[in-house]
Parts: structure tokens; sequence; C-alpha cells
């Protein structure tokens, strides 16, 4: 029954369709995980039990062998002691010679005997070593096997961290596709040109300030000296005097109407 199991085992394994389990199983990779485990401990359990069938195998050579030297043995003996029994028989002493005739008939009964047991452990030390020769072959397509099993559980994992890098790099891709780096430059950038904008209409508005200020200086120049000229006048002045000191056109401080000129 022990040999039969470990022939099912074997059998089973070596048997496996490994593209056809992987197609089957929701995460490949552990589950190649787990074959690899199974099948090691398939390995060790089926090297164990060869080498336990072995070890029988050779306990029944040995005795086999045990038995054709015992076989041999026996035959000299019985050889010798028929030799004997003529030498006694020969020097006229039947007494001795027919107790020398018995040991060999002895000796030739224990001969047979041994080589009947050799003969009888003949056949199972063939089919044992049958046995043990296909066992060993099983184990071979086992240890082929799990060789295969390693190499695609390799590659699976390679393959998987390729995709998984992949995968990282795609998403990287899509976030920066969602997030437009383009549209938060050019959001920034029409920041900046708002500031600029705001920064060239304080100088503009600072400027317009600046040129009212000028603009009231010179009103209160002109303003100063038609007050000087009309004093000059009250003073006796002569026109002629005054309108040689400056260009500028005289204002009133107040509404001037023109018919009023033509009242003087």
């Amino acid at each position: 029954m022990v040999k039969q199991s470990i022939f099912g085992r074997i059998a089973q394994l070596t048997k496996a369709n490994i593209n056809a389990l992987l197609d089957q199983a929701e995460d490949p990779q552990k589950m190649l995980d787990q074959m690899v485990r199974d099948y090691t401990n398939n390995i060790a359990e089926a090297e164990s039990a060869i080498a336990q069938t072995i070890g029988n195998v050779r306990m029944l050579e040995d005795d086999h062998a045990e038995d054709v030297k015992a076989a041999q043995d026996w035959g000299n003996k019985a050889l010798a002691a028929s030799k004997k029994a003529d030498e006694f028989r020969a020097s006229g002493n039947p007494g001795d010679a027919e107790k020398f005739d018995n040991l060999a008939k002895v000796a030739i009964q224990r001969q047979m005997s041994s080589e009947n047991e050799a003969k009888a452990a003949e056949p199972t030390i063939a089919t044992q070593n049958d046995v043990v020769d296909r066992l060993k072959t099983g184990l071979d397509q086992m240890k082929a096997k799990l060789n295969e099993l390693t190499a695609k559980r390799n590659e699976l994992v390679a393959r998987a961290k390729t995709a998984a890098a992949q995968t990282q790099v795609n998403d990287a891709l899509k976030s920066i596709d969602i997030m437009d780096p383009t549209s938060e430059v050019s959001r920034f950038e029409e920041k900046v040109r708002r500031e600029e904008a705001k920064v060239r209409g304080q100088q503009e508005l600072a400027a317009s300030s600046l040129d009212a200020q000028f603009n009231q200086l010179e009103d209160l120049g002109e303003q100063t000296e038609i007050e000087a000229r009309l004093a000059a006048l009250k003073h006796g002045a002569s026109p002629a005097a005054l309108a040689s000191g400056s260009g500028a056109t005289p204002k009133a401080g107040g509404a001037v109407d023109e018919a009023d000129f033509g009242k003087l």
C-alpha cells in the first residue's frame, strides 16, 4: 500500500499541467509558492520512502548472497565428507565410511535448502529492483517538475513586479494629466500679470496726482503775479512796465465778463 501510494503521488505530480492550474488560480504566484512547497515536501517524502525501499532490496540481496555462499559451503562440505567416506571404505572401515556418507547427505540437504532460499528470493529481488528503478525515474521527474515550477514562479514574480511598476507609472501619468500642470502655470502667470497691471495702475495714479500738484503750483504762481501787478498799478506803475515783466495772460480770481471792458 505504501508503494502504491508513492506511485500514485508521483504520477499525479508528474502529470500535472502547470499552465492549466495557473489558469484556474485566483493568485498564481501564491499558488505556485504553495505548489513549490508541496512538491519539495513530496520529493523529500518520496526520497525517504525510496531510500527505505532500496535498503530493503539491498538486505534481500545480502541474504541471497549469503544463501548462495552457504549453498557453496555446504556443497564443499558434502564433497569433503563423501571423499572421507570413500577413504574409510577403501581402508576397510565401513562404519566410519557410513558415518561420513551420512554427514555428506546432511550437507547436501542443507546445500539444497540454501539453494532453494536463494532461488525463492531472486524473483522478489528482481521485482524490488524494478520498483526501485521506477521510483528513481518518478523522483527524477518530480525534481524536473519542481525545477519547472520554480522557474515558472520566478518568471511570474518578475512579470508581476514589472506590471506593478508599469501600473505605478501609468497612475502617475494619469494624475499628471488630471492635474494639467500647464493650466497651473497659466493661472500663476495670470496672477503675475494682474500684479504687474496693479503696479502700473498705481504708478499711473501716482503720476496723475503729481501733475495735478504741479498744476496747482502753476495756478498759485500766476495768481500771485496778478496780485502783484494790481498792487503796482495802484501805486502808479505804467501798464507797459508791468507787461514787460511776464508774457502770461492775467486771470482774475473771480469770473469776469468781457463786456465790462467796454465800459472802461
